[in-house]
C-alpha cells in the first residue's frame, strides 16, 4: 500500500541579507496510514519548516521552495492553487496541532464560539467554500450546526475536558496549560483528518501532564487511524507516542528506523551522539563536540561531517545514498557506526 504522505527531494532556501540559507536539502520522508513519526533533531535542523511546507504556511518570500514533491495520497500539493490548498486540504485533511496552545487561540471570544467558527467552514458535513467573499454571504445552515455542535460536544468528551456545555462558555484564559492543549487537539480531530502535525505540542506542559496528553493523542489516533507527524527535540517523548523516528541534521534526513530499532540499533554516528547525549542517571551529560553549520554558506555532502569522528574525504564531496541495513531501517552514511545500543 502506499504511504499517504511522501515528501521527495523537497529543497527550501531563505532568502537573507548574507545570501540564501538552505534550510531544507533535498529531504525526503514517507509517512504511512495510521503510522505516527517522529521528526527528531536539534533546535534549527528544519523540523518546523519541512512541517510548514506540508500545511503550506511558509512565508513566501523569503522562503523559496527550489525544488522537490510533497505527495498527500498521490496529489502534490505543491502544485495546488492557495485556493484549493486552503479550502480542500489545510484544516481538513491536513490538521495542526501547535507548541502554544494560548497562542493559537483568540483570548477575546468564547471558546465555543471558535470551534464552531472552525466548523462552520472546515466540518466534514460541509462543502469547500465557493464564490469570492463566502464569509460575508454563506449562511451556516441550522441542521448542520446542530451536527456539529454535537460532533464538538463530543470530541470535548473524548479529549476529557469536564462539563463540555459549560466549557463552551468560557474563555481560553480560563482553562489550565493541559486544558488548552487538550481543546487544540479536539479542534485538530474534528474535521476529521487524514493527517496530523504536532509541533511539539507538550513542551510547554509539566511532566505529569506531557504524559496524560501523549497517551491521550496516541489512543485517539490509533482508534481513528489518522496519520501523525510530530516533531521533537525530545527522544523521550518521541519513544512514549511514536512507531517510528525521522532523524534530521542541519536540513537533511540521516537516519530512520522503527522506534525498537532506533534505540537499540542507532547507526548513524549523529543519531548515536545525539542518544549518548540524553541524561544518564548520575545527572552527567555527554554533548556532541563541534558547532552546527551555518546554513547560508553549508558544508558539502553530508552535512554532519565536520564534527563526526568517523568522515572519510568522501562525506565532504557527495551526500551519502540511501541504504537499508534491515527492513524499515534507512540510513544516509558512508562510514555507519556498529548497529549496538548506546551506551
Amino acid at each position: 500500500m502506499p504511504p499517504l504522505l511522501s515528501v521527495a527531494g523537497l529543497r527550501v532556501g531563505f532568502d537573507t541579507d548574507a545570501g540564501r540559507a538552505q534550510v531544507l536539502d533535498g529531504v525526503n520522508l514517507e509517512i504511512g496510514r495510521g503510522e505516527v513519526v517522529g521528526l527528531v533533531g536539534e533546535s534549527g535542523c528544519g523540523k518546523t519548516t519541512l512541517a510548514r511546507s506540508i500545511l503550506g504556511i511558509l512565508p513566501r518570500p523569503p522562503a523559496v521552495i527550489e525544488s522537490g514533491r510533497i505527495d498527500l495520497d498521490g496529489t502534490d500539493l505543491l502544485t495546488l492553487p492557495a485556493r484549493a490548498m486552503n479550502d480542500a486540504i489545510r484544516g481538513r485533511r491536513i490538521t495542526y496541532i501547535p507548541q502554544d496552545p494560548l497562542g493559537s487561540l483568540n483570548p477575546v471570544f468564547r471558546v465555543g464560539t471558535q470551534i464552531m467558527e472552525l466548523m462552520k467552514w472546515k466540518s466534514p458535513d460541509g462543502k469547500a467554500r465557493r464564490g469570492r467573499w463566502p464569509g460575508l454571504f454563506t449562511p451556516y445552515p441550522h441542521k448542520r450546526r446542530r451536527a456539529d455542535r454535537a460532533r464538538v460536544l463530543e470530541a470535548l468528551r473524548a479529549v476529557q475536558i469536564p462539563d463540555p456545555e459549560a466549557a463552551l462558555r468560557k474563555y481560553p484564559h480560563q482553562f489550565s496549560g493541559g486544558q488548552r492543549q487538550r481543546l487544540v487537539i479536539a479542534m485538530a480531530l474534528l474535521t476529521e483528518p487524514r493527517l496530523i502535525i504536532a509541533d511539539e505540542p507538550t513542551t510547554a506542559l509539566d511532566v505529569t501532564i506531557q504524559a496524560q496528553i501523549l497517551a491521550l493523542l496516541r489512543r485517539l489516533v490509533k482508534e481513528r487511524g489518522i496519520s501523525v507527524l510530530f516533531t521533537t527535540h525530545d527522544l523521550g517523548t518521541a519513544y512514549e507516542l511514536c512507531d517510528r523516528i525521522v532523524v534530521m541534521y542541519a536540513g537533511q534526513e540521516v537516519e530512520s528506523a522503527p522506534i525498537d530499532r532506533f534505540f537499540a540499533h542507532p547507526a548513524h554516528p549523529y543519531t548515536r551522539r545525539l542518544l549518548e547525549s540524553l541524561p544518564r542517571p548520575d545527572g552527567s551529560v555527554r554533548e556532541i563536540p563541534g558547532e552546527i553549520p551555518g546554513l547560508v554558506h553549508p558544508p558539502g555532502g553530508c552535512r554532519f561531517h565536520p564534527r563526526c569522528p568517523n568522515a572519510g574525504s568522501e562525506c565532504g564531496e557527495h551526500r551519502p545514498p540511501v541504504d537499508m541495513p534491515e527492513a524499515g531501517h534507512a540510513l544516509r552514511c558512508y562510514h555507519p557506526d556498529p548497529m549496538e545500543p548506546p551506551r
